[in-house]
């Protein structure tokens, strides 16, 4: 999940700074009325109508493009299963659709595959009947099959609980705070100035402060990212059978700690491990320590 919810959350922050930019310019070049008076009263209901519209079309936005960025970025092989696959290959999109099958899904996702090194997976898209469940090819070389069955579980389980439409919906609260906090910061910062600057300090001010309020409001994000992690670890466990979700943690733990041992700690933020102290904030999973002890309780 940990590279789906980064695409997305940086998704999410171009597109919200590009609607931002392009409304301004707009407003500003027609003269249309905007969130404070001739006083320069700020109008808190005009401001939060204006976010509220803002940030849920920059969320909604994000969502729908999120199978498409994410083929691009990853440069994910989708695997047709009416070509002419290989024998590994057709194992695993059969995989992947036996589970959906399992979970209820009425159709199918697509299935991927990208070239890395690294042991990930992903399952990404707008909604449950166009989504993409996409593994690494470290993955496949380094797991075993009953490893790559809990992780393969793990992302059904996230794209039939509608992780992704939920994960937006929160993302759009969030962005209407960004965008609401963003100009009333900039509106305070631009009456500091001279009133010939006023317009400019307050144009770059909007950018700044809603990249540094995006950046605060991924760590709401992000705990409910590690939230639902839990839920999907369940969720596999439904479909796959507790045991092979154990041991498929199990291996991304020993993979995990091996990995660490190369990458340095901004790397390390970004894996699919969780990590204590001031780092796990911005940490979409949570330590797999934990997952694994919770899953045994279960």
């Amino acid at each position: 999940m940990g590279r789906r919810i980064l695409m997305f959350l940086l998704t999410n922050i171009l597109v919200l700074t590009t609607i931002v930019i392009i409304w301004s310019i707009i407003t500003s070049f027609f003269d249309i009325g905007g969130i404070t008076n001739a006083q320069g009263e700020i109008s808190y209901l005009t401001l939060g109508i204006f976010s509220l519209v803002v940030g849920f079309t920059g969320s909604f936005i994000s969502l729908a493009m999120s199978r498409f960025m994410a083929k691009k970025m990853m440069g994910v092989q989708v695997l047709d299963p009416n070509d002419n696959l290989s024998t590994a290959e057709r194992q695993l999109v059969e995989r992947v659709h036996r589970l959906a099958r399992a979970a209820g899904l009425m159709h199918m996702p697509e299935v991927g595959i990208y070239q890395s090194h690294e042991v990930n997976a992903f399952a990404t898209g707008p909604t449950k009947k166009r989504s993409l469940v996409a593994v690494s090819s470290g993955l496949l070389q380094s797991m075993d099959e009953d490893a790559v069955e809990g992780v393969l579980a793990h992302e059904m389980a996230h794209v039939s609980n509608g992780d992704m439409v939920t994960m937006t919906l929160l993302q759009g609260v969030v962005n209407t705070f960004v965008v609401f906090l963003s100009r009333v910061a900039a509106i305070i910062v631009s009456r500091l100035v001279r009133e010939e600057m006023a317009y400019v300090v307050r144009f770059a001010a909007i950018i700044i402060f809603q990249i540094l309020f995006s950046i605060l409001g991924s760590i709401v994000v992000m705990a409910f990212s590690r939230y639902r992690e839990y839920h999907a670890d369940r969720g596999g466990a439904d479909l796959a059978g507790k045991d092979k979700m154990i041991h498929a943690l199990e291996s991304l733990k020993n993979q995990v700690a091996a990995d660490n041992r190369h990458d340095d700690a901004a790397i390390q933020t970004l894996k699919i491990n969780g990590k204590g102290g001031f780092a796990s904030l911005f940490s979409s999973h949570p330590d797999l320590d934990e997952r694994i002890a919770r899953l045994r309780a279960k």
